[in-house]
């Protein structure tokens, strides 16, 4: 009798990625052990994608094009569509793709087994970045898990992730019940860490990287190294959008009312203060703890909120 294969839906959001989709849909469509149906979703764009994408799923199966011709404006939005139109039921896994890395063959049937041996519900992992004058780096997200970091930053590189259906079911019904609210989110990623485990379903962040993570001037986010970086990310601290984005979340997946976000979500001084003075239960890498500690007293004095 022959074994089943864990059936697996691929959802790929894709915006101007004529480049490299190519690569990217002939990694996963060579996953290991496992069945593949890549779902695609393409921001509307004229490179080419589009067309590409369009006569790949005429002549396969295991390619799903959705209808074309919607602007998105952003890598969330796009996941968000994809995981409100497809109907994924019948898998046994969702994961999510980007247009431009390159997943290694064991990729998928290793989150299968971490899932199924570990009894967890959703499984990350490092990543290998890479650059085109052909740089490579090891980006590590597997340190432990904090009491509250799913407030405060995602699982890592959402690309990464793999969601059992049960799961993934749960997520798309509340995008499916909120949609303005989920829309105003700008990540989908952290959104779907933080739904995950504030509702009781486990996440495992493996320390094997499962794919290499490319890096190009097109990133929406990428990989956080360098100068450049870190100031784009200091002003989404300091201008309060990301304590707003983890207020917001926190409402969404069921928080709302907890003592620990009301202790802060007022964005009154105090608030910030407390928050900064518990800042090793907001995130998980030593150094971004102490950086989040600091930034929240940055925020107790710049009036943002």
């Amino acid at each position: 009798m022959q074994k089943m294969l864990p059936r697996v839906c691929v959802l790929l959001a894709a915006f101007q990625g004529m480049r490299w989709i190519q690569e990217q849909i002939d990694s996963i469509l060579n996953q290991r052990d496992v069945e593949v149906v890549i779902y695609v979703s393409i921001d509307f764009c004229n490179d080419g994608t589009f067309e590409y994408v369009r006569d790949l799923s005429e002549f396969r199966n295991d390619i799903v094009l959705l209808p074309y011709g919607e602007r998105f404006g952003g890598a969330a939005k796009n996941f968000f569509r994809l995981m409100h139109d497809v109907d994924f039921s019948k898998f046994d896994y969702v994961a999510l793709a980007d247009q431009d890395d390159i997943w290694f063959e064991e990729k998928i049937v290793r989150a299968h087994h971490e899932i199924s041996t570990k009894n967890v519900a959703a499984y990350s992992s490092d990543v290998i970045a890479f650059w085109e004058d052909g740089r490579e780096y090891l980006i590590k997200k597997s340190q432990p898990q904090s009491e509250w970091d799913y407030l405060f930053e995602a699982a890592g590189p959402g690309c990464t992730y793999v969601l059992r259906r049960d799961l993934a079911l749960a997520i798309k019904s509340l995008i499916d019940r909120r949609w303005d609210d989920v829309e105003k989110l700008g990540l989908h990623d952290w959104f779907f860490y933080a739904f995950s485990r504030a509702n009781g379903f486990s996440w495992i962040i493996d320390d094997q990287p499962g794919m290499r993570y490319r890096q190009h001037g097109s990133n929406q986010v990428g990989v956080n190294m360098g100068f450049r970086a870190y100031l784009y990310r200091a002003s989404k601290i300091f201008n309060g959008w990301g304590l707003k984005q983890s207020i917001l979340i926190a409402d969404l997946v069921g928080l709302g009312n907890h003592p620990f976000v009301n202790r802060w979500s007022n964005g009154s001084m105090t608030g910030f203060m407390w928050l900064a003075c518990h800042g090793w239960q907001c995130r998980r890498r030593p150094r971004d703890k102490l950086l989040f500690s600091l930034s929240c007293l940055a925020l107790c004095f710049s009036g943002k909120s």
